[in-house]
Parts: C-alpha cells; structure tokens; sequence
C-alpha cells in the first residue's frame, strides 16, 4: 500500500464517526484506530514507577491524588533522612548479620545507618546529624524512591 493511500485511509478514520479502520491488500494489513482507550497497568507492590511515566494512562484528577497517598502517614518529629537514591532498603550489611541501628539507638554524624542496593552496587546511607533513632520508616528489603523519607532522628 503507499503512501498516498494511507494518509487518505488516516484523514477518512479522523474525519468521520468510526474509531478503528483494518484494511488487508494482498499480504499487507493496515489497521488505523482513533482514540484508543487508555491502557491500564498493574503496579506490583515492591516497586511503583515514578508518576510522570504514568501520567498518559491517568486523568489529572489522578494525578492530583497519587502524592498524597504515598506520604507516610504519621512521622514523627525529628530531624527526617531521606533517600538520595533509588535502589533496596537493606538495615544490615549481610542477611544473617546484625542491624546498623535500632529505634533507641544513638548516632553520631558520619555512622552508617543502611544500604541501598542500587545496580548491583551497595551503597552506604550515613547520618547527617547526631542524635537518637526515633523511628525506622522503611522495611528491610523494601523498594525506596528519592527522597523517600528512611529514618527520623531526634
């Protein structure tokens, strides 16, 4: 089929009241669809893609309510570490060793508080400020975002 045959097979499909024109000339096959209804993705609960990636799929009434169901919801007060990268939560340096902290335990600046597995490279998250370890956000083994917010220090 050429192209000039196409186009016009386009203008007719967007000019008139059909939503979706299929068209076989000899072995070709042709099929045009105007207005395609949107394509809905299940997220799977370990990893949620950010939402501009989502944004065609969603109406912006959507979009408007997607930050606020994934803000914790209730931190407590204290200073907040958060994320600086996307990547998997990991409290201990190996699976069958110890915590780097606990909730109750005091830090200092510069001690690891966690991993963040990020392409197969561990990354050692430090505290930025001396304190006491309030509150634990994350799961071990859990996906984090950016920003996410970790741990609440006092």
């Amino acid at each position: 089929m050429d192209l000039r045959k196409l186009k016009t097979l386009i203008d007719l499909v967007s000019e008139s009241g059909i939503s979706e024109l299929e068209v076989t000339e000899g072995e070709g096959k042709v099929r045009i669809v105007k207005n395609a209804p949107p394509v809905y993705v299940q997220q799977s609960a370990s990893y949620a893609p950010p939402l501009a990636a989502a944004a065609p799929a969603m109406g912006a009434g959507a979009l408007e309510q997607a930050p606020a169901a994934a803000a914790p919801a209730a931190v407590a007060q204290g200073h907040v570490i958060t994320s600086p990268m996307v990547g998997t939560f990991y409290r201990s340096p190996s699976p069958g060793a110890e915590p780097f902290i606990q909730v109750g335990d005091t830090v200092k600046e510069g001690q690891t508080l966690c991993i963040i597995e990020a392409m197969k490279l561990l990354n050692e998250i430090e505290s930025d400020k001396a304190g006491v370890v309030k509150e634990i956000l994350i799961e071990n083994g859990q996906a984090v975002e950016y920003g996410q917010p970790l741990f609440v220090i006092g």
